[in-house]
């Protein structure tokens, strides 16, 4: 082997993995950089033209230009000569609201607003970073992330289970994985759901053109199987309140599939939520659902109940929360709405 071979993979082992991404089937032709802007948050075009002219942008292991189009199944990945932001864990001094805990987990009430995990744009100010605060030698999951067993979004509040130990991550991860754990949602969508209870079955994966969004597919090769199973607690209207139960843990999983059944959650934002989708045109009405926007300025979903086989003593535990008061403030007003207008058929 010549010394500039041995140069190339040397350089080439010292470079870091940034972003991974894997191009859907249904993906039409695009130039590579128009696709990164859709799939990487928080970035311009000039800086991802100005990476791909460095040769730090690789599809299928091969570096490209900017003016590279993808194709379906091209796996493309941004390489760095630093490590990622995201896997440095600087402890912070977060508050944390502990609902349970013991020597081998504990349950974490998640307010809306705190992210999870360091990621792109948000490599400070975290879950993770809060629990490297205040815990020591968190055992790392499949991501090398301390502790988290699974995750909700930033804007989703509620129930998160923790493992402290090693032997609690893996039995805790092999409970989600074969989908044994119990995971209720409390979320309010736009519409009258007519049905009192049902099940949606959809496979879940990055939406061809937004790529911030999720989207359901009919063809069984694209994105993961998920499970949704939904019942109506209290219709509101214009609105209804209803119980998510999950099989599956896809990303955005009741987001999507609550919009593809025609009721998005109120007030998300990443999939329209926000814009007034049913009601009347009176200016009175566009008001309230304004003020209903301010006191609950996030998706209407929080996760309310956690259910699992305790690691160490194998005995079920549940766990129950409140919901939070800017939820409960928003389905007040929607109650009081619903006493002073009459039903209306969706």
């Amino acid at each position: 082997m010549s010394t500039d071979e041995i140069a190339e993979i040397e350089e080439e082992d010292s470079l870091f993995e940034h972003f991974r991404f894997e191009v859907p089937k249904g993906q039409e032709l695009l130039r590579i950089d128009k696709f990164l802007m859709q799939v990487v948050a928080n970035t311009t075009r000039n800086k991802i033209q100005k990476a791909a002219d460095n040769g730090d942008i690789y599809v299928n292991d091969i570096p490209v230009k900017s003016n590279y189009r993808v194709k379906p199944f091209d796996v493309v990945r941004i390489l760095l000569p630093h490590p990622p932001f995201e896997n440095r864990i600087d402890p912070e001094d977060i508050p944390l609201d502990i609902v349970y805990e013991d020597d081998a987990l504990l349950l974490i009430n998640k307010p809306a607003g705190l992210v999870v995990h360091p990621g792109h744009g948000n490599y400070t100010g975290t879950l993770v970073n809060a629990l490297a605060f205040h815990f020591q030698n968190l055992p790392l999951n499949s991501s090398e992330r301390p502790g988290l067993v699974h995750r909700i979004d930033k804007d989703t509040s509620g129930l998160l289970v923790i493992a402290k130990t090693e032997t609690a991550m893996t039995h805790l991860a092999k409970q989600f994985e074969a989908k044994t754990s119990e995971r209720e949602y409390i979320a309010l969508v736009w519409g009258i759901v007519k049905e009192d209870e049902g099940t949606i079955v959809g496979n879940i994966a990055r939406h061809p053109r937004d790529r911030m969004q999720m989207s359901v597919y009919a063809d069984p090769e694209i994105g993961k199987p998920a499970i949704t199973h939904y019942k109506v607690i209290e219709r509101l209207t214009y609105v209804t309140l209803v119980s998510c139960t999950l099989e599956t843990g896809r990303t955005h999983q009741i987001r999507v599939h609550m919009k593809h059944l025609g009721h998005t959650l109120f007030n998300d934002e990443r999939y329209g939520g926000n814009l007034i989708l049913k009601g009347t045109t009176f200016t009175k009405y566009k008001q309230f659902v304004d003020n209903c926007f301010k006191i609950l300025p996030r998706q209407a979903l929080h996760a309310k109940t956690l259910g699992f086989v305790h690691p160490t003593t194998g005995e079920m535990m549940r766990f129950d929360t409140e919901l939070p008061e800017d939820m409960r403030l928003c389905i007040e007003k929607w109650r009081g709405y619903a006493k002073n207008h009459i039903e209306v058929e969706d």
